[in-house]
């Protein structure tokens, strides 16, 4: 059993791949039987329905991936050797020990055997596949983009202050991307009405940061506030007209990328 989901294109495939490493959901026993509380259960930190929210991208000819397991589980978006994504500032670790807001996840901390464990069985195969799939866009197209895909509360925590902006994009203060892309995905948020702020609080994670030092690979982050598509206090419950304007949003912005990659 893979620990992602992969949906390929339909029709004819353009050069941009969507990573989504935070929306998944399942939980194995064997990790859920050592939360410190019950409230671990809840699955805090997830990236709520974004497989859903970019159903449309392979109607584009864009290649998805996204996890099928709880980022609680291991962390698809950190590095597998736990290097620091921001030096000096709390962040969560290739496996979690504590949540945004400071609550403590497991019972007793995960030792190195067990995390090596969670890295081979669900970090290594999806980023096996991930690099497989660019690597087989640059063959056939010479380039590819790759765009890492996520969302978040916009509470206040340890990680940021209270989210004002709706999207933040991150590029690793330029170096994971050419400008161009960054400045087009910014302008066409921008059109359809959401304020956007780059590289603050967000720049990019181990997705954004490691695949954008490749050779023909523009990578980019796109952090989301929640409450643009859903309750966050209820991660189930949706306000439709929500939704459906922010998944308008998207359309536009990936429809715009997808035709230049189709023109250029």
């Amino acid at each position: 059993m893979t620990p992602y989901h992969e949906v390929l294109p339909r029709g004819e495939p353009i050069p941009i791949i969507v990573s989504i490493p935070h929306n998944g959901t399942e939980l194995p026993e064997s990790v859920a039987e050592r939360f410190a509380s019950p409230a671990m259960l809840e699955l805090p930190m997830t990236d709520w329905h974004l497989h859903r929210l970019y159903d449309f991208l392979p109607e584009l000819g864009i290649a998805t991936i996204h996890a099928r397991f709880s980022r609680l589980v291991v962390d698809l978006n950190r590095s597998p050797d736990g290097q620091a994504l921001y030096p000096g500032r709390f962040e969560t670790a290739l496996v979690a020990t504590e949540t945004f807001d400071g609550k403590r996840i497991f019972k007793e901390p995960p030792d190195p055997q067990t995390i090596e464990a969670l890295r081979l069985e669900y970090h290594e195969p999806y980023h096996k596949r991930l690099s497989e799939l660019l690597h087989a866009t640059i063959d056939r197209c010479g380039r590819v983009i790759l765009i890492d895909a996520h969302s978040v509360a916009s509470r206040a925590n340890r990680v940021h202050p209270a989210l004002l902006h709706d999207i933040y994009l991150g590029d690793r203060d330029g170096s994971s991307c050419g400008p161009w892309l960054t400045t087009t995905v910014h302008d066409e948020f921008v059109a359809t009405g959401m304020q956007v702020q780059r590289n603050d609080p967000y720049k990019g994670g181990y997705t954004t940061y490691h695949y954008g030092q490749w050779p023909n690979v523009d990578a980019l982050q796109i952090e989301m506030c929640q409450r643009l598509y859903m309750d966050e206090d209820q991660p189930e419950a949706f306000v439709e007209e929500s939704w459906e304007l922010m998944k308008k949003s998207l359309v536009t912005v990936f429809a715009t990328l997808a035709q230049q990659q189709v023109l250029s």
